[in-house]
């Protein structure tokens, strides 16, 4: 039973078997909690019979009825914020948006609350806009020009359409410093959830360090292979992409690449490993939480997301979950590693800790701090819209 005694709605910008990540979790606490009629550019995912939404009412886009546009929405990007805008939201009093791309662009009226639970500002419009560039062929070529005028209109089109919500919420604080940094408002601050139930922490664990995420250059897995292999320390890498050729060529025989693997090895690898080991900025990190979820320490670079989820033994070895390091540089992660191989730092943080810690991030956490912040942001919009938004 929804937590509103009226219709709402709630957009996501797509629901397809290939996106399976951090959003679409919050999506479907967002779904439990108010049992809304669910809008998106496309829908590949409600005629699924294995998918949670098997059956479900999706309105979608004129995306939808594009060739290729189910499986391949984001060859569309040009006319993804029309396509956002053509979403008919009347009669829905609440209206969630779900947005890391153009989902926060749906029109509504003044009579309206529109709540929207920000992933992220895009990241290759803004910040990473000149990696994006750099590894896309298609900006590489006769077409680079084109590329560019493109992310230069989706730029102005995202800082105007950031202006319709009346309310944002971002994942982490670094997301809201972005937010703030790109489209000069205030957000309020909710991690997402995170399935914490799903792992053991309780298992013995074994001399090896674990990396696990897609194989991509601004995910910075270089730098850890390099560093494990300086000390010469087991290494196991977790997941595939374009960059997979390029690690394995500079890895040496202390490191494993396992590629893709099901959800159950993970955990069991998690649940074993010294120690899980992320190099890249990223806007909150699921699976640092996930791995302490596991009773796995985080050895972590100290900047985006992971400045939320974990708590650095320099700061507090009483209540510490992991090791941050300051720069993304080898230098500074080698010395992380060195340190908590020399010091035995693992043995300063018992995995009990560590599970108790993540527990902070379940979906019963989330669902609870965000019905109170929909509640109070729905009492405000009824007696005084202009107010500022609560914190929780």
């Amino acid at each position: 039973m929804s937590i509103f005694p009226f219709p709402t709605a709630l957009v996501h910008e797509w629901f397809s078997p290939r996106s399976a990540g951090g959003a679409e979790l919050v999506v479907q606490q967002l779904d439990a909690l108010l049992q809304p009629q669910l809008f998106s550019l496309v829908d590949a995912e409600s005629s699924c019979s294995s998918s949670w939404l098997a059956g479900r009412s999706i309105r979608t886009s004129f995306i939808q009825r594009l060739p290729f546009g189910k499986s391949h929405v984001q060859q569309y990007l040009p006319l993804l914020p029309l396509a956002i805008e053509q979403l008919n939201l009347e009669g829905f009093p609440l209206v969630m948006s779900s947005s890391h791309l153009v989902a926060k662009g749906v029109l509504t009226s003044p009579e309206q609350l529109h709540v929207s639970y920000v992933h992220t500002p895009v990241r290759y419009a803004w910040d990473q806009m000149h990696a994006y560039l750099q590894a896309s062929q298609l900006a590489q070529g006769p077409l680079g020009p084109w590329v560019r005028w493109q992310l230069h209109q989706l730029r102005m089109w995202d800082v105007l359409s950031a202006m319709r919500p009346n309310h944002l919420i971002a994942n982490s604080r670094f997301s809201a410093q972005r937010i703030s940094r790109y489209w000069g408002r205030s957000a309020t601050v909710l991690p997402p959830p995170v399935a914490v139930e799903r792992f053991d922490w309780q298992q013995q664990r074994e001399a090896f360090y674990l990396c696990v995420c897609r194989l991509v250059p601004y995910k910075r897995v270089d730098l850890v292979v390099r560093a494990c292999a300086a000390l010469n320390l087991p290494l196991v890498v977790v997941g595939d992409g374009p960059d997979r050729k390029r690690l394995e060529a500079m890895a040496k025989t202390n490191t494993r690449f396992l590629g893709y693997c099901p959800a159950a090895e993970v955990e069991q690898l998690m649940a074993r490993c010294r120690a899980y080991v992320f190099a890249g900025v990223e806007d909150f990190g699921i699976a640092p939480v996930e791995a302490m979820a596991a009773g796995a320490p985080v050895i972590g670079l100290g900047r985006g997301g992971l400045r939320d989820s974990v708590l650095c033994i320099k700061q507090n070895a009483s209540t510490a979950t992991g090791l941050l390091f300051p720069d993304q540089e080898l230098a500074s992660l080698q010395a992380a590693l060195a340190a908590f191989e020399d010091g035995q730092l693992w043995r300063l943080l018992p995995a009990e800790r560590l599970r108790c810690h993540a527990e902070t991030f379940a979906p019963q956490v989330f669902r609870t701090r965000l019905q109170l912040l929909l509640q109070k942001l729905w009492d405000i919009h009824n007696h005084d819209p202009f107010a500022a938004v609560p914190v929780v």
